[in-house]
């Protein structure tokens, strides 16, 4: 019998047993997190927000717009809810990467969330606009890990049809360019080679980012509404005016798109 631990392939692409339940829930961490810290059981708002660059959190903030949800039970994140238009929003902040947004995601579906919006800044790959723009994320290249431990093996995850036509509709009132196009999901953002670059334009991939694909993945698997928005601020840093996203940071342009997929899935719910 032949010993796997001698073995040269990489664990990330063997057998995961899809089908197979988690021992670890997240219904079972907000349950311990919650008996720890003396919290009551709370729903979420039905839409949350994952802002890894943490703008638009930090905006909100600082116009009093948001107030700390004191009984989210999260061990490494801050949940802030806010409203806009009479619609109550969730919002966590700095949740990077695709590992990281999945943990978070899964908790806020646990939580009460019905529907989740991701906006991340990203690298320009083809460009479509000088930035910044958005980039409605239709499929994303599954360049991570965690996306490979709920769904075996595909080049891209996908956003789903349906919520795709009506997020792709109501975007078109934005004041900002939404585009719709593909996106790289890497975990490695400073290994974004020359011929990684490369390979990305020969698919048409418009932008760099570290979260949809897992995102994307996740949402399939569990059967969840996700969508993800590719705000592209940047040539991966080649530019002096690089990252740079606007007034109050972009926040003001993303929350729009925020209202337009939030308004979208509203109308379909």
């Amino acid at each position: 019998m032949t010993d796997s631990s001698d073995s040269d392939t990489s664990p990330l692409l063997e057998a995961k047993e899809f089908d197979e339940s988690s021992v670890f829930t997240p219904e079972a961490l907000l349950e311990n997190a919650r008996r720890q810290k003396s919290l009551p059981k709370q729903s979420v708002p039905d839409i949350c927000i994952l802002d890894p660059d943490g703008d638009i959190v930090r905006q909100l903030i600082a116009t009093g717009e948001a107030r700390e949800d004191e009984a989210w039970p999260g061990y490494h994140t801050d949940l802030y809810r806010f409203e806009r238009n009479g619609e109550e929003f969730g919002i966590v902040g700095c949740a990077v990467g695709a590992s990281f947004a999945v943990l978070v995601a899964e908790q806020l579906f646990a939580a009460g969330c019905r529907f989740l919006i991701s906006v991340t800044s990203s690298g320009q790959i083809v460009p479509k606009d000088d930035p910044p723009y958005f980039v409605l994320i239709e499929r994303a290249l599954r360049d991570e890990g965690t996306s490979h431990h709920y769904r075996t093996t595909s080049r891209y995850a996908t956003l789903s049809n349906e919520l795709r036509a009506s997020v792709e509709a109501a975007c078109k009132t934005v004041s900002r360019s939404v585009y719709i196009g593909a996106t790289w999901t890497t975990d490695a953002p400073f290994r974004e080679t020359e011929t990684a670059i490369e390979r990305a334009k020969s698919e048409e991939i418009l932008a760099v980012e570290m979260e949809a694909a897992a995102l994307y993945t996740f949402a399939e698997v569990r059967e969840v509404p996700v969508v993800c928005f590719a705000h592209v601020t940047n040539q991966m840093g080649q530019t002096e005016d690089d990252f740079e996203k606007g007034e109050a940071d972009g926040s003001q342009d993303a929350l729009e798109v925020i209202d337009a997929a939030a308004t979208a899935w509203r109308s379909s719910d």
